[in-house]
This record gives C-alpha cells, structure tokens and sequence, in this order.
C-alpha cells in the first residue's frame, strides 16, 4: 500500500529511540488506513497524483494513530487491544505512548509541510488538518466523549460526539484535495459535510461491530460495551441502527456524485467497501 511505504520513509528520517519504536509499532500495526485512502481517492478525481498528497494522506495516518494511543490510555478508555495487538501503553509504558503519541502529533505537521503544492494551499490545507485535528475538532470530539459519563446522552449529543471525534478526520481527508486542486471555500465546506456523514456512519458501523463481534474477531476491545458507554445500538437498537448507517452512507455517495468537475467513481467505490467491512 502507497502509504504505508511513505510511512517507513517518513520515519526512517526520525532519531532513534525507545519513543520512535513505540511510533513505529502503532503506525505500522496494521490499520485499515481508510483516511489516507480516502484521501488519494478524492485527490484522484480532483486530477492530482499521488506525489501531490502523499505529504498530508501520512500526516492524516499520523494524527489518526496518535488519538488511538492516547485513546487507549487508562486515563482514557483504558483498552488493552488495538489492531489485534496489546495497546501501546501495555507493550511499552503509560509515559513511552503518551510521548510515542505526541511525537506522531507533532512530526505530522512537519511531514505535512513539505508537500510539494503551492505554496499558498499548502498552508490553507494544513490550516485545514490543524482545525480538524485540534480542540475545535476531533480532540473535542474526544472531550465529549470523556464527558458521556457526567450528562445525559440523546440521540443529537451522540451525533456530535461523532462528527468530531470520527467525521472530522474524515472530512479532512476529503477537503484537503479540495483546497490543493484550488477550490472554493464552499466546495471545502460540503466535504466537511460530506465527512460528517460518513464519519457518523463509520462509527454507527463500529458501535454494531462491537457488539456483534468478540474482541478477538473486532481486533480491539468491546471497551464500549464493557465501561457501559452509550452508543448507537443502545439509542436506537440494532436494526434500526443499521438501517441508519446504511442511509447515511448511501446519502454521502449521492453528494460525491453530484459535485460537477469531480470524478467520483474511486471514492463511491472506497465508501461501498467501507460500508462492509467487518472490523
């Protein structure tokens, strides 16, 4: 996989230690890499090469790496299964993959820059990475979710736990090809919408699969179920969560088909294939 062979020569380029093998296991330890995938996919149908993204589809995978680390943490959900392997924190130290997490943060922002755009949307691109990624985004996404315990959790509260802990990532990989191939800010904005749905609907997804599969077949653990978290399947049961993942996917697919100068066939196809995966 493309991405995965810029990883390693992303992180050939990092100083060895005990952190850059902490790194190196949680980056390399088998992810779907949906985000980079979908980003190269949107790329594509914007007529950008690969080499124009690669910078922010490894940068993406960085920053999605990081939160599961820090995810995992005892402080956080506590988990002791990632990918089918011990979490970061249980092969190396609490401290190691709190530092291994910081240090992939960080060095995503300095791989992002040295895409090779122009200049002006690179920056607007990475303006658009840090806004998704940070507190205004997925981390507070994950602040919500940290929350979930001390309020009450509805239907609406859960959707917007989603939309920035999941669909935020997700809606950056598909407006950063937006903003390189130079297009308007309204057009950025209905990918950001775009993501929303489907990051909604990935993690509808996994709230199914996490109580449909055991944690050796999910390849992490039911954390969820365990710590009695509300979910999807809790809200709404599972049929008619299902039901509801579906829709949302299949309306995401129509607005990628409607944007006019854009080749959608490898994205609608990339969605289809997520739309079954089974962990």
């Amino acid at each position: 996989m493309r991405v995965e062979d810029r990883l390693v020569e992303m992180m050939n380029h990092v100083a060895d230690s005990r952190v850059k093998e902490a790194m190196i296991y949680s980056l390399m330890a088998g992810g779907k890499r949906i985000r980079p995938n979908m980003l190269y996919a949107a790329a594509h149908g914007y007529g950008l090469q690969d080499e124009d993204v690669d910078a922010f589809a490894c940068a993406l995978e960085m920053i999605h790496t990081y939160s599961l680390i820090h995810d995992d943490l005892p402080a956080m959900d506590n988990d002791d299964l990632r990918r089918g392997k011990p979490t970061c924190h249980k092969q190396f130290d609490e401290a190691t993959a709190i530092l291994a997490g910081d240090g992939l943060l960080t060095y995503a922002f300095e791989t992002a820059a040295t895409c090779k755009a122009e200049p002006a949307r690179v920056v607007k691109a990475i303006g658009v990475l840090a806004n998704m990624a940070g507190p205004s985004g997925m981390v507070l996404g994950q602040c919500l979710d940290t929350e979930e315990g001390e309020t009450s959790v509805d239907w609406d509260a859960l959707m917007n736990i989603h939309a920035h802990k999941t669909g935020c990532l997700l809606s950056a990989a598909l407006m950063i090809p937006a903003v390189l191939a130079g297009c308007d800010d309204s057009v950025v904005e209905q990918w950001h919408t775009i993501g929303d749905m489907i990051g909604l609907a990935f993690q509808i997804q996994d709230d199914i699969l996490d109580v449909t599969l055991t944690a050796e077949e999910f390849g992490k653990s039911n954390s969820d179920a365990r710590n009695e978290k509300v979910t999807s399947v809790t809200l709404l049961g599972l049929a008619e969560a299902e039901k509801k993942m579906h829709e949302l996917y299949a309306e995401s697919a129509k607005r990628i088909e409607a944007f006019k100068g854009f080749k959608a066939e490898e994205l609608r196809e990339l969605i289809e294939e997520t739309a079954v995966r089974n962990k």
